[in-house]
């Protein structure tokens, strides 16, 4: 009779992919789960948009990582610290109503935001660019919809 012996270390490492796998495929992934996301997560708090974000209401998010805030000119993060209404539609123009991932990007196509402009989104290969900001990772499951990691942050276009 053969006998197995556990691995202390595999088995917690197979438990560890199997929940985020579970995780995932259960929508239970938000921006406060990811540090690099810790500015726009911040933003979308202050700005109120957390049930937005967190709602039942399907919704694709272009969230840009911290990296990307960081090449904001100190101007504008002021502006967007002052003004509660710019900030508000700032962040309201990376989000898109309905579930929009990579592969229903074909060619070039413009994608409604929430703050009612238009976010020019194009797929080459496999890049796909969401006005000049370059999506780094795509596709991640969320609550109520996709969130996709980008390394810009989107600027809406002037009225």
């Amino acid at each position: 009779m053969i006998t197995r012996r556990s691995n202390p270390l595999l088995t917690t490492t197979m438990m560890a992919v199997i929940l985020s796998v579970t995780s995932l495929a259960h929508g239970q992934t938000s921006t406060s789960q990811r540090p690099d996301l810790s500015v726009f997560t911040k933003l979308i708090n202050q700005a109120g948009l957390t049930s937005t974000l967190e709602g039942t209401v399907p919704v694709t998010v272009f969230a840009p990582t911290d990296e990307a805030f960081k090449a904001v000119p100190a101007a504008t993060l002021d502006k967007l610290a002052k003004d509660p209404e710019f900030l508000k539609s700032v962040l309201t123009y990376h989000i898109v109503n309905g579930v929009v991932k990579s592969t229903d990007i074909t060619g070039s196509t413009s994608l409604p935001s929430l703050n009612t402009g238009k976010i020019a989104a194009s797929k080459s290969g496999s890049f796909v660019t969401v006005d000049d900001a370059l999506v780094t990772q795509a596709d991640i499951a969320t609550s109520n919809g996709v969130m996709h990691i980008i390394d810009r942050v989107l600027t809406p276009p002037k009225k």
